[in-house]
């Protein structure tokens, strides 16, 4: 992992920051490359009421049982105001913090928000999953670009979301008639394996189990 401490990874204005998202874009990995998960963390980032500090949670999850088996929480300040198409560099630095609290490099990255789904194809889950180096997959709850059509209704049923000819990610229907959410690649993981991992991932609820719990546990700060 690179020292998440230096400054010129995590620069404070958009004009700074479009230079290295388009950097890191050059090495995200598209196809698979990752072997058996038998640990799994989700991440899931959220704010303190005033803005001023960005909070992330990071679960630890042993598979195939889908055993929670170890958490952490962790901020930053917040460097820059909410800005479309830059929220990684709000989020993945307190991410990033949680992750290595947890004291264990997990198989799989799971991060709530998007990865290549993303106008300069480097959302929050490529940044972490670059920085980490470790095959991630991101799972966004809305659109942030792209056009697509809508799946069929049943869990499981997708279709491609599509940027500039390109297709960037999957609008995927993980519970019979309820709004689908957004799968991209993060880093090492092929959109297809992603699709099937996070169905696998999915039970009565819309989002994955263990990004639901990253989600509680983010919200616990005081």
């Amino acid at each position: 992992m690179q020292d998440t401490l230096d400054p010129a990874l995590w620069p404070t204005t958009p004009e700074a920051a479009r230079p290295v998202q388009i950097e890191l874009a050059r090495k995200v990995e598209r196809e698979d490359r990752l072997g058996e998960v038998r640990l799994l963390a989700a991440l899931d980032g959220h704010y303190a009421a005033d803005g001023d500090t960005t909070w992330a949670a990071a679960v630890l999850v042993r598979m195939p049982e889908m055993e929670l088996v170890g958490s952490a929480l962790a901020s930053r300040p917040t460097r820059l105001p909410y800005i479309p198409g830059f929220l990684s560099f709000r989020e993945a630095p307190s991410m990033l913090d949680a992750l290595a609290l947890l004291g264990t490099r997990p198989d799989l990255l799971l991060v709530d928000g998007h990865g290549t789904a993303h106008p300069r194809r480097l959302g929050v889950a490529c940044h972490v999953g670059v920085l980490a180096d470790l095959p991630t997959i991101g799972v966004g709850k809305s659109r942030l670009v792209g056009r697509f059509e809508e799946p069929g209704p049943v869990k499981g049923d997708w279709s491609p979301l599509l940027h500039r000819r390109e297709t960037i990610g999957a609008v995927l229907r993980t519970r019979e008639k309820v709004n689908p959410v957004f799968v991209s690649t993060g880093h090492r993981v092929g959109l297809e394996t992603a699709i099937g991992l996070v169905l696998s991932l999915t039970g009565r609820f819309r989002l994955p189990e263990p990004i639901r719990w990253a989600d509680a546990l983010s919200r616990l700060h005081a």
